[in-house]
């Protein structure tokens, strides 16, 4: 059973705006490029250039952001790139309604989304330190991870219904305040937070861009658990358009049988959070660690097989079931465990380089394996991929994994 106890005023209140700010991007979920396509008459390649240069640029202007941050109270970055986001994305109901919209603007916002949510990320991993026990982290990392969840399993089918009724910019619209409500719910958190060590210097250093990754590749237990992640979740991330096109084009699904398969197994992502704490206090936060990063490996290299009618369908549930639910059991802790494995004085930057690095990495499989398919064929580059992450399961070796404790205490605020 989840652990219910509360962790105090301060990160109830950067859970809700958590909460408020996640569930305005998945009811928003695929709304820009449906944008593109239904009010810019784009073509495929434009659409994807808008997913991958969003994800590349977005991750190459957040490289100085990490050292930034690092010195920086963490508090007003959350809020800054909140109202960043927030006036970003507004830009685009506006500029529709003004009649000036373009596909550049869509570019600009998509890589503006995208740097700023790395900065946010790091900012808020290192934020989360200060405000609860260091025992409380899992805790509050599998409160994220199951209102996550949630918000994909509702967001996706009421945005979709939204936008059938009043089209995608008004969920864009929606998607934008929801950040607006999350800034003023991290301002309400209030108290003070200390003002991390400044450097010597007024500048950057020229380490301090690539400490985080300085930092990871020099740690025994962070490198395994560094590559893995980054290409199980590029090399998932991948295949999902080829999935697509294999499902609606190849097979003859329906668009709303594609949304169910893909929707029904997020409910596994919200058991698997909700288990992630009594898992990890029965068995041990090192063993569910591992056993739960080998078994989200095993299970993509099925969907290759994936064949017509019920049957199919039913394949694509159970591994994507599967798949998510392992996931939502790993995350949690693997986020934990990262936490405590990072001193606070190097904690955004190594956040910064962990994301960077998983969303330029996710852009370049993208493109790499759109390729392989056009050469080969969906279902062989899917079947690479699965076999792939499969192998990724090599790098989870037990003797690499002591068992978990924080490298430094973490001081609870006073959240009040």
């Amino acid at each position: 059973m989840a652990d219910r106890r509360s962790l105090g005023r301060g990160f109830a209140w950067l859970w809700t705006a958590f909460a408020v700010s996640t569930a305005g991007t998945w009811l928003a979920f695929d709304a820009v490029p449906l944008i593109a396509v239904l009010v810019l008459h784009v073509g495929p390649e434009q659409v994807s250039l808008l997913a991958a240069a969003g994800l590349a640029v977005g991750a190459a202007l957040a490289v100085p952001l990490g050292p930034w941050m690092e010195f920086r109270r963490k508090r007003p970055v959350l809020i800054a790139t909140d109202m960043a986001r927030f006036a970003v994305v507004l830009s685009v109901p506006l500029t529709f309604a003004m009649g000036v919209l373009s596909f550049a603007q869509l570019l600009v916002v998509s890589v503006v989304v995208a740097a700023a949510d790395i900065a946010f990320k790091a900012a808020s991993g290192a934020y989360l330190k200060t405000l609860v026990a260091k025992e409380d982290l899992l805790t509050a990392n599998g409160r994220f991870e199951s209102t996550m969840w949630t918000a994909s399993v509702l967001g996706p089918p009421l945005g979709g219904a939204a936008i059938g009724i009043f089209g995608p910019v008004v969920t864009v619209a929606a998607n934008a305040v929801s950040f607006l409500l999350s800034a003023l719910g991290i301002r309400a958190i209030g108290g003070g937070e200390a003002r991390p060590e400044q450097r010597s210097s007024g500048g950057f250093r020229k380490g301090e861009l690539i400490e985080g990754w300085r930092y990871i590749l020099s740690h025994p237990s962070l490198r395994p658990l560094f590559f893995n992640t980054v290409l199980v979740n590029s090399l998932i991330m991948a295949t999902a358009p080829l999935l697509a096109i294999i499902m609606l084009r190849e097979l003859g699904f329906a668009p709303w049988q594609y949304g169910f398969a893909f929707g029904l197994p997020c409910l596994g992502g919200l058991i698997g959070s909700r288990l992630a704490r009594p898992l990890a206090d029965r068995f041990g936060q090192r063993t569910v660690l591992l056993t739960a990063g080998i078994l989200r490996c095993c299970w993509s290299f099925a969907l290759s097989f994936i064949g017509t009618g019920l049957g199919g369908l039913l394949l694509v549930i159970v591994v994507e079931f599967g798949l998510i639910t392992s996931c939502g059991i790993f995350n949690p802790i693997h986020a934990t465990f990262r936490l405590q494995n990072t001193p606070s004085d190097r904690t955004t930057r190594v956040l910064s380089a962990w994301s960077i690095t998983s969303n330029a990495s996710t852009a370049a499989m993208t493109a790499v394996w759109g390729l392989l398919a056009a050469f080969t064929s969906p279902r062989l580059a899917i079947g690479l991929a699965g076999l792939l992450i499969l192998a990724t399961a090599l790098l989870l070796r037990p003797n690499r994994f002591p068992a978990p404790v924080s490298i430094e205490p973490v001081p609870a605020a006073n959240p009040g």
